[in-house]
């Protein structure tokens, strides 16, 4: 498999031009990175001590040149314009991209029916286990009890909540027959009167170096249930 991977400079990036290289169906092919970056044309594994071969560009076109797949896992808006380039040159896509608006994954699911594309707010399969165990979860405490999805991530993560934690809040919602735009709380401060029944509330902390940790947090009348899900590495 012929990959790209846009961002590759940043700490997502690097990693992944290391798993490429140690995998043996894969080859990478195109770096992508912002023009500004100061390592631009130097090789993309420099970082890393992986002599790749590949310098680090800005030019989109050039990178997805050679390349099947490109893996973003960028801010929304140069994905965006990373999908029209995909759409456009016919380049599969695996997008991790977090803090995208509803029309921004609408427009991902447009593209989705001219190119193959996995989009995913969060590729562990853990997190993805976790997602069927709130499923379950929902159905059976169903409309008793609160619903409180608490998450923190690092002192560099720019979105909040994580894209994680509104997945999370998406699944809940679905189940309960709710809809998080409505009943989702992202907020609280000062006098804001009695919890809504309905509602589902969010809390963010971004401090030091924290990987990824998520916890739901269903309480009822004298007894809580709490789901979490903590990574270790990125």
């Amino acid at each position: 498999m012929r990959i790209a991977i846009a961002g590759a400079a940043g700490r997502m990036g690097r990693m992944l031009i290391e798993a490429v290289h140690q995998a043996n169906d894969a080859q990478l092919v195109g770096a992508l990175e912002i023009s500004s970056h100061p390592l631009l044309g130097r090789d993309a594994g420099e970082s890393q001590g992986i002599a790749t071969c590949i310098a680090l560009s800005d030019k989109l076109d050039d990178v997805l040149k050679h390349a099947e797949v490109l893996i973003d896992f960028t801010q929304r808006q140069a994905c965006m314009a990373h999908l029209q380039a995909c759409e456009r040159l016919g380049v599969k896509m695996v997008i991790g991209t977090t803090g995208l608006s509803e029309d921004e994954k609408d427009r991902i699911s447009q593209a989705a029916a001219q190119i193959a594309i996995v989009f995913a707010p969060n590729m562990s399969v853990g997190v993805n286990v976790t997602l069927k165990l709130l499923e379950i979860a929902s159905s059976l405490l169903n409309q008793d009890y609160d619903i409180e999805v608490i998450e923190a991530h690092h002192r560099h993560k720019v979105d909040a909540p994580s894209g994680t934690a509104l997945a999370m809040g998406e699944v809940i919602a679905k189940t309960l027959g709710r809809d998080l735009k409505s009943d989702g709380v992202f907020a609280r401060h000062g006098h804001m009167g009695a919890r809504k029944q309905a509602s589902i509330g969010f809390s963010t902390i971004r401090a030091g170096d924290i990987v990824g940790d998520h916890t739901v947090m269903f309480a009822g009348t004298g007894e809580r249930v709490e789901i979490t899900h903590r990574s270790s590495s990125r």
